[in-house]
């Protein structure tokens, strides 16, 4: 078995303004979208500057329903960027309402999270260290001992 490729797919309760924030937060552009006759975006495809990002509205009728509507936001969405504290703010000037405000983490990442208006969690970080996996662990551990 070969994997190709992995996306997320997002179900939102309003596509159109949904890929409206997705291009003006993080500067994403739709590839294609496939519309019903009553209006509402039965697949659409937006570009993260070379990464694939699908999403519907919703379709209550076959239990396919945002986590607006669910009450779920399980899912957590991670952009690796440039500069984080940017596109938080960038992010937030958009609409999305911000979780956790940008720091320094052990793992050697700067990284904060918003919540879209759509329900969806994006935590948005930048490296700023490279570490290896044993020691982010000592870190980690050394963390929750304190």
């Amino acid at each position: 078995m070969a994997i190709h490729e992995l996306f997320a797919y997002l179900r939102v309760d309003d596509a159109d303004k949904a890929i409206e924030f997705y291009r003006a937060a993080f500067d994403a552009t739709e590839k294609f979208r496939l519309v019903e006759p009553s209006g509402r975006v039965g697949h659409a495809e937006l570009d993260f500057n070379g990464k694939t990002l699908m999403l519907s509205d919703e379709f209550p009728e076959y239990g396919m329903r945002g986590p607006n509507a669910s009450g779920s936001g399980a899912v957590t969405l991670h952009l690796h960027v440039d500069d984080a504290d940017a596109i938080l703010q960038r992010a937030i000037d958009a609409g999305a309402k911000l979780e956790m405000a940008a720091q320094d983490h052990f793992y050697g990442e700067r990284s904060g999270s918003v919540l879209d208006p759509f329900g969806h969690r994006w935590s948005i970080g930048h490296s700023i260290e490279q570490l290896t996996p044993e020691e982010m662990q000592r870190r980690y551990t050394e963390l929750l001992q304190q």
